[in-house]
């Protein structure tokens, strides 16, 4: 009954009317639709999670404003495929014609190189640049490229969002609409989905097709404990194309958490054998290494930092040894989430507070009017004291004697919380 092609790709939307979700991009009077609308594209980022519709918007736009549209992978292309697409879309060049729209999907993965072939094309207006990515443009997109390109940030879908693309499939994918599906319960179907319209409907053909497979009934009712025990039992199937991938790195970065190097390795081979890039598991553990562990042993953010170098020199399959030594280091080191809380406390505090005045004496003094309005008066240079230290207010005055930082239960900082108890006896509460 059903053929090859996924109910994701028979139910992808043709037109904006039809494409539910990012009501703030593309709903009515929304910045991006009316910079479609205009028909004067400039070249984009979108920025969101997967199964959110950043392919489906790009097949949109191209359909909408009649444009040549070229797609690469930045996965399976390199400097090679970019160019002989430049080269192609140079051809298709007439006068006053518009200029061809070039999607790159997963753009974070390309590197420098790769990047820097983009720039004089979409520089020049041969063609629009559209990308794609999971990741941060900030960190993922070189300067240069990232100046030249708008970007706009998808959301995860809502729960409306996810009922309203089920109910649309029930009614109207060719396969579906010829069955009697009553979906009961919702709320496994969206927890599987993650927010990804993808998973979604990955989740129910396959929950559809299992349960026809023991009935030749065209009555099919989906239930919380159906979806749980087909999706369970058939997880490969359903997850054949990688989909996974932030349950597993979230899997990763809990086990290191938790201190336990078995699962924390075992979750890394899942990651490795599944081709996941070795920058982003990397990167990952940089993040961990301040977050989790912190000052409770400083060195793992040093280990973290070295394993992400090396891993961005070496590549697969040897990336796969250091990316090892790293994760179990960090998880058998102790742990402590101090320097994460405190800069938390503190941003919520100047939130709260707004900008208060630096207090005189410590404010930078460089001219002589600055002087006159006592800038740095008073201050008190602690080498000048015993021990480098000398008891001062470096607060705000409305702030003073708050403390943000609070040393975690640890061997190392309990040393820094004696320490501290000493020299800032009266002052902070320790």
């Amino acid at each position: 009954m059903f053929d090859n092609q996924p109910l994701a790709d028979r139910m992808r939307p043709e037109d904006l009317e039809d494409f539910i979700g990012q009501e703030h991009l593309v709903g009515r009077d929304s910045i991006l639709r009316k910079v479609i609308e205009s028909g004067n594209i400039p070249s984009f980022i979108l920025w969101g999670p997967p199964g959110v519709g950043k392919t489906t918007l790009a097949w949109i736009i191209a359909r909408k404003l009649k444009r040549p549209f070229y797609q690469i992978s930045a996965v399976h292309s390199g400097v090679k495929e970019v160019r002989e697409t430049i080269e192609k879309a140079k051809k298709q060049q007439y006068f006053n014609s518009p200029n061809a729209i070039l999607f790159i999907d997963e753009i974070h993965r390309f590197n420098k190189s790769q990047q820097d072939s983009l720039l004089n094309a979409v520089e020049k207006g041969i063609l629009t640049l559209i990308g794609a990515t999971t990741e941060n443009p900030s960190f993922e997109v070189i300067s240069p490229l990232l100046s030249r390109c708008q970007v706009y940030v998808l959301n995860p879908l809502s729960e409306d969002d996810l009922k309203k693309l089920i109910d649309k499939a029930i009614k109207k994918d060719p396969y579906l609409s010829e069955l009697k599906i009553e979906v009961v319960e919702t709320d496994a179907l969206l927890r599987v989905s993650g927010g990804d319209a993808r998973k979604l409907y990955n989740a129910l053909e396959l929950v559809v097709i299992t349960e026809l497979s023991k009935s030749e009934s065209k009555n099919i009712i989906i239930t919380n404990k159906k979806v749980q025990s087909i999706i369970q039992k058939n997880l490969a199937l359903y997850d054949k194309s990688g989909e996974q991938h932030y349950d597993i790195i979230s899997a990763f970065i809990k086990s290191i958490r938790g201190s336990d190097p078995n699962a924390a390795v075992y979750w890394l081979a899942r990651m490795v054998e599944g081709g996941e890039d070795p920058i982003f598991i990397a990167r990952r553990m940089v993040i961990l290494a301040a977050e989790d562990i912190g000052l409770a042993n400083p060195n793992a953010l040093l280990m973290a930092q070295t394993c992400f170098n090396a891993v961005n020199v070496i590549g697969w399959p040897e990336a796969r040894i250091i990316l090892s030594e790293a994760a179990i280091y960090l998880a058998t080191s102790p742990k402590s989430n101090s320097s994460y809380l405190a800069i938390e406390r503190a941003i919520e505090k100047f939130r709260e507070t707004g900008d208060l005045p630096v207090p005189l004496h410590i404010r930078n003094a460089p001219t002589f009017l600055m002087k006159e309005l006592k800038y740095g008066n008073g201050y008190k240079y602690a080498h000048d004291f015993k021990g480098n230290f000398v008891q001062d207010n470096f607060l705000p005055e409305e702030l003073k004697g708050t403390h943000f930082y609070d040393p975690g239960q640890n061997l190392r900082e309990e040393e820094i919380r004696k320490r501290l108890e000493q020299l800032w006896k009266n002052h902070y509460n320790y």
